[in-house]
């Protein structure tokens, strides 16, 4: 191999990325199989509509997904981590707006053992009482932490004022709010939303027939004997506050922290795709229109970045970085000059050049693994999108124009509709 010669740069013009096998268990919980990998080892994600949105009281959702480990009527605390511990065993629990994730990873000569812990856990957790006032301790002073934090308290105000506090992104949480969470909130939420009709299930990994039969024997018969109704989709109002740019004032902040943003189009939009370019192109990668502008030629932050957060039915723009205290006024100023620069002119081709390579690049690295391509289909199952949402998305970042730039940017990017939030310190 000659090194002097640059390799051929091939234009990425589709994406085979392995489409699940689905298929559905005896009690009905559909089943998707990614068979993919060398190693054996396997991931198992089990996912439940039970997310803030269902929830009837704050933090319900999350404690209940966070106590799963705690106990159940076959194990306690210290006897499930013992045992996933001496299996190799690894457990992660998450929740999201309207989803709750079990998921855990195992050797695949051990599943059998894993799945029998794991079972217990998802058909008779018990949320003992001295094991949740132990996590609620330890939450409370996380919480007292990150609300000394510019960038914790910023979020809030962001999410509060576009979305208003009745909102469950809009809801801004207090000591209270952990006080009130107790075993039998949590076994009422358990109750409603762990059950076979409200779950599916994702096998990722080295499969083999064993074990999908084991997950046959310890996901698909008992685990359906909870026979309630599935809970509707709930809908929210957004209630945005008034006022352009609120203040939060932190006496002891060293930087203030800076968002910028707004509510915008959800991931089902026809033209979500399209504006996931702008988006990057505006702030979302190292060289892009707000990075090179300022950080690099200004220099008021070490790095600034733009998004979409997306939620049910909706979408937050977002932009967000850290500032010296002196610069949030001329850094602002920054940000709406960029965005006016959108309106006003047509994208250079070498510079949208740069942003496909990136963002098609981007999605090569992220599909390349039998979990990283779990993680990619339970996106697609839990946003409710098509089977060709790939395929689509390169075909967009491949074809779209300057000029569909411009007249996106000019019907998204409203300076007016843009909410601003500024926690730090007061100048005087």
């Amino acid at each position: 191999m000659n090194r002097k010669i640059q390799p051929h740069i091939r234009k990425i013009k589709d994406l085979n990325i392995c489409t699940p096998i689905r298929t559905t268990l005896p009690n009905g919980i559909p089943l998707s199989i990614i068979n993919a990998g060398e190693e054996d080892v396997v991931r198992i994600d089990i996912i439940f509509s039970g997310g803030r949105w269902h929830q009837s009281q704050k933090l319900q959702a999350l404690f209940t997904n966070r106590m799963l480990r705690e106990g159940t009527k076959k194990y306690s605390s210290a006897e499930i981590a013992k045992k996933l511990d001496y299996y190799g065993s690894w457990l992660e629990l998450s929740t999201s707006s309207e989803y709750a994730f079990v998921t855990i990873y195992s050797l695949n000569k051990y599943v059998k053992e894993t799945l029998s812990i794991v079972e217990s856990m998802i058909e008779e957790s018990i949320f003992p009482e001295q094991e949740l006032k132990i996590i609620l301790d330890t939450n409370i002073q996380q919480y007292r932490i990150n609300s000394s934090k510019v960038e914790f308290l910023s979020q809030q105000g962001l999410l509060q004022t576009v979305y208003g506090s009745q909102h469950p992104c809009g809801q801004i949480l207090s000591e209270d709010d952990y006080r009130n969470i107790s075993s039998q909130v949590l076994q009422n939420f358990y109750e409603q939303y762990y059950h076979s009709q409200n779950c599916i299930i994702f096998l990722s990994g080295k499969i083999t027939s064993e074990i999908i039969q084991q997950v046959i024997e310890h996901l698909g018969s008992s685990f359906g004997s909870k026979s309630i109704q599935k809970d509707y989709k709930k809908r929210f109002c957004l209630t945005p506050a008034s006022d352009k740019r609120i203040f939060i004032e932190n006496t002891n902040a060293l930087q203030s922290s800076v968002k910028i943003g707004c509510a915008t189009i959800s991931q089902q939009h026809p033209d979500y795709l399209k504006i996931r370019v702008l988006i990057t192109l505006l702030g979302g990668y190292f060289g892009s229109r707000l990075m090179s502008n300022i950080r690099e030629k200004k220099g008021y932050t070490y790095g600034i970045s733009a998004g979409i957060v997306p939620y049910p039915d909706n979408g937050l723009f977002l932009i967000s970085t850290e500032t010296a205290n002196e610069y949030v006024a001329p850094l602002i100023k920054e940000v709406y000059h960029e965005i006016d620069r959108l309106h006003q002119e047509l994208v250079a081709e070498d510079e949208l050049t740069i942003v496909r390579n990136y963002m098609l690049g981007e999605m090569c690295r992220s599909y390349e693994s039998p979990f990283s391509l779990a993680d990619a289909w339970i996106f697609i199952t839990t946003s409710k999108l098509d089977d060709d949402y790939f395929l689509r998305s390169v075909k967009v970042i491949n074809e779209i124009t300057p000029k569909e730039i411009q007249d996106l940017a000019q019907k998204y990017l409203c300076k007016e509709n843009l909410k601003e939030v500024i926690a730090g310190k007061k100048l005087s």
